[in-house]
């Protein structure tokens, strides 16, 4: 025999009585989007989807706009009248994952130990743990020095030439860097630039970090 709850009945959703958190209201939209979805695709109007499920149709409009957030009890209901699985109206709720946007000139200004006049590095951004797997550094040289700084880091680094001709150190050798050349190397042997052939010199460093995960 089938259920029919009044508009007000707990079990059949829960009002936000204090106001939605924001992990609630992000739940309770999830939901809604996902009810009404549903309930398109099959063609039906909510006065039908409330017959289906024993649900008031004021209650029901109130799920599909996010103004009350159903019971385990009334997800059931839904799940066998649309004939999906339960986890499908939570289908979304995972897909906002960090991103980082850096419009140009933007970056962090940052001082490394050592640096000299003629010298810019600008961190590019540094995800939230535990997505904080590398660090990229805008690299900016303009002007040419006797003595570089040399450096070593633990995990590993990356170069990529955008700007001028340098040569890079890295140990014992030396590459000539161009525009559109790679340098991928580890960073515990000692590193940096040797010779500034073509100024300005830029170009991307991007450093893997080490987790203990």
């Amino acid at each position: 025999m089938r259920a029919t709850p009044g508009e007000d009945d707990p079990e059949a959703a829960g009002q936000f009585e204090d106001g939605p958190g924001e992990l609630e209201r992000n739940l309770g939209q999830i939901i809604a989007e996902r009810v009404r979805e549903y309930r398109r695709q099959s063609g039906w109007t909510v006065g039908h989807l409330a017959e289906l499920t024993g649900l008031s149709k004021g209650m029901l409009s109130k799920v599909e706009n996010a103004q009350a957030s159903p019971s385990l009890t009334t997800l059931v209901r839904l799940s066998e009248a649309l004939s999906v699985p339960i986890t499908a109206f939570f289908r979304g709720l995972d897909e906002e994952h960090d991103l980082l946007y850096i419009p140009a000139g933007t970056g962090l200004e940052i001082m490394h130990k050592g640096a000299m006049r003629g010298r810019a590095y600008q961190l590019l951004g540094r995800m939230r743990s535990p997505h904080d797997r590398f660090e990229p550094v805008l690299v900016t040289l303009t002007e040419r020095t006797a003595v570089f700084p040399l450096y070593q880091h633990a995990g590993t680094e990356l170069l990529y030439m955008l700007e001028g001709e340098m040569e890079y150190g890295y140990g014992a050798a030396r590459y000539t860097l161009k525009p559109g050349d790679a340098l991928q190397f580890v960073g515990e042997v000692t590193h940096g630039p040797v010779a500034l052939i073509d100024l300005p010199v830029r170009f991307l460093a991007i450093k893997s970090t080490v987790t203990d995960g």
